[in-house]
C-alpha cells in the first residue's frame, strides 16, 4: 500500500522561504491555542488533545489555551502538557454560535500577550483560522511569536456554502490576511487543501492529514455475532452531516433488512431529525443516544458493524478515522477526506451526496452481509494503522515549530 507523506505543500518553495523555524536540533515551546477541547467541541478539540500529547511525547514543552466551561478545572495537567482555560461564554458542549466565539476570541487576545511575559512560546498553533487566528496574531504582533494556523474547514472560504456563504464573504478579506501574516497554513486533507489554495493567492498552504489512536480505537474481540446488523454514526447533528438524506436512506431499505442504528451525537436538528424518523416509519430501528463522552466512544464503536457517514462537507472527519481503526466498514459520502480515507469496495463504500437510492443501496448490501462489514473493516484498519499516526502528524508540525536562532 501507497502511504502519503507526513505532510504536503500547495507551493512548497514559497513555504520554506517563509519558514522561520529553519534550525534544526532545538526542542520547542509549542502553544496550541483552540476554542474547544475536549469534553467540549469536536473533532478540532479532538486534533488539539492528540497532537499534544504526542508533541509532549516528543520531548516538547506544551501548553493549551481553551475555553472555560462548566465546572471543568482552569487548570490542569494531563499527558504531560499543561491545559489553561480562560473565561468564554458557551451554553452547550456539543457547538456554540459565532458570539460565543468572539467571546473566547475577546478573552483570548488578552491572556495570551500575558502569558507570553512568563512563559515565551517558540510558536502557537491556532486551530481556526477564525475565532483563533486573530488572538495568534496578537500574540505575534505584541511578542513576536510566530504562529501556524491549521485550517479545519468552516473556516476556508467556500466551505458549507449552503450554510456559511455569507459569513465567508464578510469575514474573507481577515482569513486573507491572517493565512498571509501566518509561517504556515496547514490543511489536514487535500481537498480542503485545494479549497482553501482558491482562496490563498500567493500563501501556500501545507497539509499534514489527521492521525488516530489505534490502540485506543481497535476491533471487537468477538469473532460472531447475532442479531440484526448495527449501522452507527457519530457527530454534530447539523445540516451538514446529512443526517436527513441518512433517513430517507434507511425508509428505503427493504421490509427483510434486518439493521438497526445508532446515531451518537446533538445539536439544533435532533428534535426534527426524530420526528422524522418517526414520520419515515423508522423508530424502532433508528435510536438517537445524544452526546457520548471520549471514554465511551471506543467501545461504543466496538459494538457496531458498520459506520455511516453521509456529511455534505469536511475536511479530514477524525469520526472516520476512528471508525476505521475500531474495525468498522464505512458507507460514507464521495467528499473531501472521505475520499482519502475510504477506498471504494475495499474498506467500504463512497456514494455521491444528497444521493438517497446509492446510500440505501450500499445499506442494503451491508444489512445483508455482516461478513462483508467484517472484511472492510479489517481493511480499513490496516489502511489507518500503516498510514495515519498522530506521532506522524506531530512529528510534522513540530518540524514547521522549530524555533529561530536565540
Amino acid at each position: 500500500m501507497t502511504t502519503q507523506p507526513p505532510f504536503e505543500s500547495f507551493g512548497e518553495e514559497r513555504a520554506r522561504e517563509r519558514n522561520p523555524f529553519s534550525q534544526k536540533g532545538f526542542l520547542s515551546r509549542i502553544l496550541l491555542l483552540n476554542y474547544e477541547y475536549p469534553p467540549i467541541g469536536g473533532g478540532a478539540g479532538n486534533a488539539t488533545a492528540n497532537l499534544a500529547r504526542e508533541l509532549a511525547g516528543l520531548g516538547h514543552e506544551v501548553r493549551v489555551v481553551t475555553a472555560a466551561f462548566g465546572d471543568l478545572p482552569r487548570r490542569e495537567r494531563v499527558d504531560g502538557f499543561a491545559v489553561r482555560r480562560i473565561p468564554a461564554v458557551r451554553r452547550h458542549a456539543d457547538h456554540c454560535s459565532p458570539l460565543e466565539m468572539l467571546s473566547f476570541l475577546a478573552s483570548a487576545m488578552v491572556a495570551l500577550p500575558a502569558l507570553a511575559r512568563s512563559w515565551r512560546p517558540d510558536a502557537c498553533i491556532a486551530f481556526f483560522g477564525i475565532p483563533c487566528g486573530p488572538a495568534a496574531w496578537a500574540l505575534k504582533a505584541l511578542r513576536g511569536v510566530p504562529y501556524v494556523v491549521s485550517l479545519r474547514g468552516g473556516d476556508v472560504p467556500g466551505f458549507q456554502p449552503y450554510d456559511l456563504a455569507a459569513y465567508h464573504r464578510l469575514t474573507g478579506p481577515l482569513i486573507r490576511f491572517l493565512w498571509n501574516q501566518a509561517a504556515h497554513v496547514v490543511a489536514n486533507s487535500r481537498g480542503l487543501a485545494g479549497l482553501a489554495a482558491k482562496s490563498a493567492g500567493t500563501t501556500p498552504i501545507l497539509l499534514i492529514p489527521n492521525g488516530v489512536d489505534a490502540r485506543r480505537f481497535s476491533p471487537s474481540e468477538a469473532v460472531s455475532r447475532e442479531g440484526p446488523v448495527r449501522f452507527v454514526f457519530v457527530g454534530r447533528l447539523v445540516r451538514q452531516k446529512g443526517l436527513d438524506i441518512l433517513l430517507e436512506a434507511l425508509s428505503r431499505l427493504p421490509r427483510q433488512a434486518c439493521f438497526e442504528v445508532a446515531i451518537i451525537g446533538d445539536g439544533p436538528l435532533r428534535a426534527e431529525l426524530t420526528a422524522m424518523a418517526a414520520r419515515l416509519g423508522l423508530a424502532g430501528s433508528v435510536r438517537f443516544l445524544g452526546w457520548a463522552s471520549r471514554d465511551d466512544m471506543p467501545d461504543l464503536l466496538r459494538r457496531a458493524d458498520a459506520f455511516v457517514f453521509p456529511s455534505r462537507d469536511e475536511g479530514m472527519p477524525n469520526a472516520v478515522l476512528e471508525a476505521m481503526a475500531s474495525g468498522l466498514a464505512v458507507a460514507a459520502t464521495a467528499i473531501a477526506g472521505n475520499e482519502e480515507l475510504v477506498e471504494d469496495g475495499r474498506t467500504g463504500y463512497l456514494v455521491a451526496p444528497e444521493d438517497v437510492a446509492a446510500l440505501a443501496g450500499v445499506l442494503t448490501r451491508l444489512a445483508g452481509d455482516r461478513n462483508l462489514c467484517w472484511r472492510l473493516g479489517r481493511a480499513g484498519r490496516e489502511k489507518v494503522v500503516q498510514g495515519y499516526s498522530w506521532r506522524a502528524v506531530a512529528e510534522a508540525y513540530a518540524a514547521l515549530c522549530r524555533p529561530a536562532v536565540r
